[in-house]
């Protein structure tokens, strides 16, 4: 199933061309002449100089007036200051989650944390049949009550979990009492860390009825976490053993495509890794 969004407007040809054009030049360390460009791109050579005219008009090229040659400018930096990780998550994890959805038909989350909760960054909410909730991009979930939340706490470093528990501790309402009790968290986290898994039966308030489990994503070298992934379903369906024994392999197989795929789509942009 493919769960990109179709549009029925046509693609507009001079900013796929112009794209190209910012493409080619990434790839070349010293610049090239229109004419080079032309060839590399497939482009008429009027074309290429009149996209490469506009691009310097709006700053992200910059010719050269010595042997009129075209290279980036420091514009094009802006195209990616305010690409973040997590975004680059949803990028590289939405064309998957596709194929995911089909393997374990119940809607799944992709989620990072965002200070003190966990925010919904992709889901297959709106694709599965099975769902009962449409609109989940951009909910806030908490950290102690859900599945991808406990999973966040036991995968991440010790400081920063020493971090997110101190913020936590110091709110007030029964959501945030496991902050306080240590032990009884340690019992929670020991027992993710060693199933590879966190969980969640029926333990959140405002959504009583479900139950999750969520599996860490981490980066290419493993070696920071960036975010979980957690499948979500109607508690009285199945246990939580139950969904580990038929789901738990699908999401760990997500996960490192995630990993691999992130590794290779950031060494390829040397400039955004």
């Amino acid at each position: 199933m493919n769960i990109d969004r179709y549009s029925d407007y046509k693609t507009v040809r001079g900013l796929s061309r112009g794209l190209a054009l910012l493409n080619a030049l990434n790839r070349l360390d010293g610049g090239a002449s229109p004419s080079s460009l032309a060839e590399i791109t497939g482009l008429h050579r009027t074309t290429v100089r009149r996209l490469l005219e506009t691009l310097q008009d709006e700053g992200y090229v910059r010719r050269s007036e010595s042997d009129d040659s075209f290279r980036l400018a420091l514009k094009v930096r802006e195209l990616s200051e305010g690409f973040r990780d997590e975004q680059w998550i949803s990028a590289i994890a939405a064309p998957l989650l596709g194929d995911l959805l089909q393997r374990v038909l119940w809607p799944t989350d992709i989620c990072t944390l965002k200070v003190d909760e966990m925010v919904v960054r992709e889901t297959t909410h709106r694709f599965s049949r099975l769902s009962f909730h449409r609109s989940m991009v951009g909910r806030h979930l908490p950290v102690l009550q859900t599945a991808t939340g406990l999973a966040y706490l036991a995968f991440c470093g010790e400081a920063e979990r020493e971090q997110i528990l101190a913020l936590l501790a110091t709110r007030d309402g029964p959501e945030y009492h496991l902050a306080r009790d240590r032990l009884a968290l340690d019992n929670i986290l020991r027992k993710a860390r060693h199933r590879g898994y966190g969980e969640n039966y029926m333990g959140w308030n405002r959504e009583a009825k479900i139950a999750s489990i969520a599996v860490p994503l981490h980066d290419q070298d493993s070696q920071r976490l960036l975010g979980c992934v957690s499948l979500i379903y109607i508690a009285k369906a199945m246990s939580i053993q139950q969904a580990a024994e038929r789901y738990l392999p699908a999401l760990q197989s997500f996960a490192l495509q995630v990993r691999q795929k992130l590794g290779t789509d950031l060494s390829s942009r040397p400039g955004l890794a």
